[in-house]
């Protein structure tokens, strides 16, 4: 039986490699509460898809049904007189294998679905998006919201170091420690040049950037400042940071620049527990005793791998 939806759902398309697979997982989780290997999920959350380097697109789901003839006899009730509009047929989904829907299929669907809808089809530059998709034995049809790579954008920064987190991966650990920015006030008090601040502050987070180098913050500043975003960023060790915040996000300084000792280091993640409920640590070698003994509960994680080098990501509270 085909029914319109009441309550807001929404199904979102990921892709990601193997190296990036522990990456996109931990993302999942902490936006929706869980992860799938099908890449697809369905959740009442709803994510601009552009925050995240994994997420495909979105689909805000305006009908589902038993069978996809449910949803053509329904697509008279959806569109608009006034606009164009083409439906797509997401190819990432669960039926794969000996139910996976052929190419003919997909475009008789998308045909039949667009021909059945008010306004006029067009395949080119049409005014709205939609989609159609089978998932967990049901179909789903809905408006259409394509990510944007904004994160790509970032990739080229007046200042840069060889050791800084990449921008998809400093993109995921910002949602990861606020997947939902609303009230949340965040600090990143060893910044660096600002890797991780660019990516929040682009996606509207309430965030400061605090370093003890006054050199990287000043590279910081003008990362910052080179997109068109607005940031505070100051020279201040940890343990001159008095404010309280809800999440922390530390990656642990290991660099020529600004290398740190295990005293340090300590140092360090005894602060970030006095500073922030939540903290969000990226380091290169295991740090769970360390972090154990300073009276964190580690309530998740991943790894993150490019080439041989690879960090790990750990969620604690």
């Amino acid at each position: 039986m085909t029914n319109f939806s009441r309550q807001p759902a929404f199904i979102y398309t990921f892709a990601y490699n193997d190296a990036e697979r522990s990456l996109c997982h931990l993302e999942m989780r902490s936006f929706f509460g869980t992860d799938t290997e099908s890449k697809i999920v369905k959740s009442d959350v709803k994510i601009d898809p552009s925050r995240s380097p994994f997420i495909k697109g979105r689909v805000e789901v305006l009908a589902e049904g038993d069978t996809v003839e449910e949803i053509i006899a329904q697509a008279t009730a959806f569109g608009n007189e006034e606009e164009t509009n083409k439906v797509i047929f997401l190819k990432i989904n669960d039926r794969q294998g000996k139910d996976k829907i052929e190419n003919q299929e997909r475009l008789r669907i998308e045909r039949a679905i667009g021909s059945e809808m008010q306004g006029d089809f067009d395949l080119h530059n049409p005014d709205q998006l939609y989609a159609v998709v089978p998932y967990g034995g049901r179909w789903y049809f809905g408006v259409y919201t394509k990510s944007e790579p904004i994160w790509f954008n970032h990739m080229k920064k007046p200042r840069e170091y060889s050791t800084a987190l990449s921008t998809r991966v400093a993109r995921a650990v910002a949602n990861i420690a606020v997947p939902r920015p609303e009230g949340i006030r965040a600090i990143d008090p060893c910044c660096g040049i600002g890797t991780v601040l660019v990516e929040a502050l682009s996606m509207g987070i309430n965030i400061v950037g605090r370093d003890i180098n006054p050199l990287v913050c000043a590279g910081s500043r003008e990362n910052i400042a080179y997109f068109g975003l607005t940031g505070d960023v100051r020279k201040s060790a940890i343990e001159d940071i008095t404010e309280d915040y809800d999440v922390a996000i530390i990656d642990l300084p290991y660099n020529l620049y600004t290398h740190a000792s295990w005293e340090e280091q300590f140092t360090i993640l005894k602060h970030a527990r006095r500073i922030a409920e939540k903290v969000i640590i990226v380091t290169i070698e295991s740090m769970d005793e360390r972090l154990e003994s300073v009276g964190f509960q580690i309530i998740d994680r991943c790894i993150t791998k490019k080439q041989q080098f690879s960090r790990e990501i750990v969620v604690c509270i």
